[in-house]
């Protein structure tokens, strides 16, 4: 698409979008609930571009769209045991021979099998509770034609300024963070009724500070695993050193 959809046909694509989603949430359950791959991934992708299109509407459907979030909370943290596992690990592999890289990623591979293990039981009793059934309940209802009160093209700028004004020279981890999450609202609207080069805009900046949350995220769990029994200091130290280096490498400017 060369320009944004208009008001008429951006609530129609709307309408289409959260249709869509819905369907594929729906879809995805079982294939998660059979720990398929990259199932949980897709899930939470899902809940996004549910969220994402629900925005539009303003407070109407904030309330499904909070539920969302909670699922999209509990799918994330098995999510984040995925990425940061194997993060960790293969950055664990290149260490130097003199660090012991294979002992400090089996090490590593342990806690990423008990952290896993526990949120895969917290994604299984959400999947399985009463409100996760409310919340499919819910969405079956969402009406097929509603108003939006902003247009695409509204709702999208003002989250890509949200992001502008936040990528700033000295910006926060947190401030990255927050401007990582507005990109990628903005891209979630682009990919309804927006042009191709917006979109892939918004999309390359997520990318990126997606990579300097990683290496926030990797941090933090270095500093978790330092203090636990059997732990090698130096070699965790090396690998967080790795993920500052990374942290400064990925910092979007405007």
């Amino acid at each position: 698409m060369a320009e944004w959809a208009g008001a008429e046909q951006g609530a129609r694509l709307l309408a289409g979008r959260i249709r869509e989603q819905r369907e594929r949430l729906a879809l995805l359950e079982g294939a998660v609930r059979d720990a398929e791959a990259d199932a949980v991934h897709q899930m939470r992708i899902a809940c996004r571009r549910l969220r994402g299109a629900l925005r539009a509407y303003g407070a109407e459907f904030a309330g499904v769209g909070g539920e969302l979030r909670w699922l999209g909370g509990v799918l994330g943290e098995e999510r984040d045991c995925e990425v940061q596992g194997e993060l960790l690990v293969a950055a664990a592999r290149e260490l130097p021979a003199e660090l012991g890289p294979e002992r400090v990623a089996e090490w590593l591979g342990q806690w990423r099998a008990e952290r896993a293990g526990r949120a895969r039981t917290a994604t299984l009793l959400a999947l399985d509770s009463e409100r996760y059934a409310a919340l499919r309940h819910r969405l079956a209802e969402l009406p097929g034609e509603a108003t939006p009160v902003r247009t695409l093209r509204a709702l999208a700028h003002r989250e890509r300024r949200r992001a502008r004004r936040l990528l700033v020279a000295g910006a926060t981890d947190e401030q990255l963070h927050r401007a990582r999450k507005a990109a990628k609202w903005a891209r979630y609207l682009g990919e309804v009724g927006g042009p191709e080069a917006f979109t892939g805009r918004m999309k390359a900046w997520q990318d990126q500070l997606g990579r300097h949350q990683d290496s926030v995220v990797a941090r933090a769990a270095l500093r978790e695993l330092a203090g636990r029994p059997g732990a090698d200091p130096f070699p965790l130290g090396v690998l967080y050193a790795r993920q500052l280096a990374v942290a400064e490498e990925t910092r979007v400017s405007r």
